[in-house]
């Protein structure tokens, strides 16, 4: 039998390259800033914050950004096709309800895995006067019986809660001036934290201030004035948190997301 002519391999065909990791991060905290440098100092690893753009001069945040909505759940997961994200983080404000249950329902339609990101809220301690108040609206109706003087540290939307009372002197502190309706009787303080206590103290003497009014936001920047109120002696409304949208949990900080990550 005659030998079979050989023939030259065939060239393989190169496989396909895979797109880098796109990971979104809904953003706007310090925790998303750092979850963000954390991300983008990965090679390979391609990072998108958006931000709502409800603030003037936010902070600088590593990677890509984007600015504003995405018209609602679908529109999120319109985005996340579009752009191949492999990847959605939660790191928004504890009290963006919507932002996050849009998330939820986004993640479920593309089958994109979600993390949450919440820092801790704030838990009372010795000497102490919380009055947890489930909303705004509920936080209005308390306020008459505890003081006449308050400081409302609740941001620049929702005074409208707030502007029937009209018998009530307030002092509003937020980043960006505030949105009305609000209150006759308004003070605006223009401040960005952190506050240290010695500054809270003061400037609850300052005000005569007899009540504090804030949303139970977690974390250090804004605490001393809890510090504060407590060494003066004071009432405090904490505005409780939305709850999370059921099946979704929450991890504390960046080292919870990015362990949360790599077990994906």
């Amino acid at each position: 039998m005659s030998p079979q002519p050989s023939h030259p391999p065939r060239p393989s065909r190169p496989s396909p390259s895979l797109p880098p990791p796109h990971v979104l991060v809904l953003g706007g905290t310090t925790e998303a800033r750092e979850l963000a440098a954390e991300l983008t100092a990965r090679p390979g690893v391609r990072v998108t914050t958006s931000l709502a753009g409800r603030v003037a001069r936010p902070g600088a945040v590593a990677g890509e950004v984007r600015v504003g909505g995405f018209g609602g759940a679908r529109g999120l997961a319109d985005w996340l096709r579009d752009q191949r994200v492999t990847a959605l983080i939660d790191a928004t404000h504890p009290f963006a309800g919507t932002i996050t249950a849009n998330a939820a329902r986004a993640a479920t339609a593309t089958g994109l895995p979600l993390v949450v990101l919440r820092r801790p809220g704030w838990q009372p301690g010795p000497g102490d006067r919380w009055h947890p108040v489930p909303s705004l609206e509920a936080a209005a109706d308390l306020l008459p019986r505890l003081g006449q003087r308050v400081l409302l540290t609740t941001g620049r939307l929702g005074l409208a809660a707030f502007a029937h009372l009209t018998r009530l002197h307030f002092a509003v502190r937020s980043v960006e001036p505030p949105e009305p309706p609000m209150p006759p009787h308004t003070r605006v303080l223009l401040a960005r934290g952190p506050f240290g206590v010695a500054d809270e103290t003061a400037l609850l003497r300052e005000h005569r201030i007899d009540v504090l009014v804030t949303k139970d936001s977690g974390g250090p920047a804004t605490s001393a004035k809890l510090t504060a109120a407590r060494g003066l002696g004071l009432p405090v409304v904490v505005v409780s948190r939305p709850p999370l949208p059921e099946g979704v949990s929450a991890v504390p900080d960046v080292a919870g997301v990015l362990e949360r990550l790599e077990s994906l």
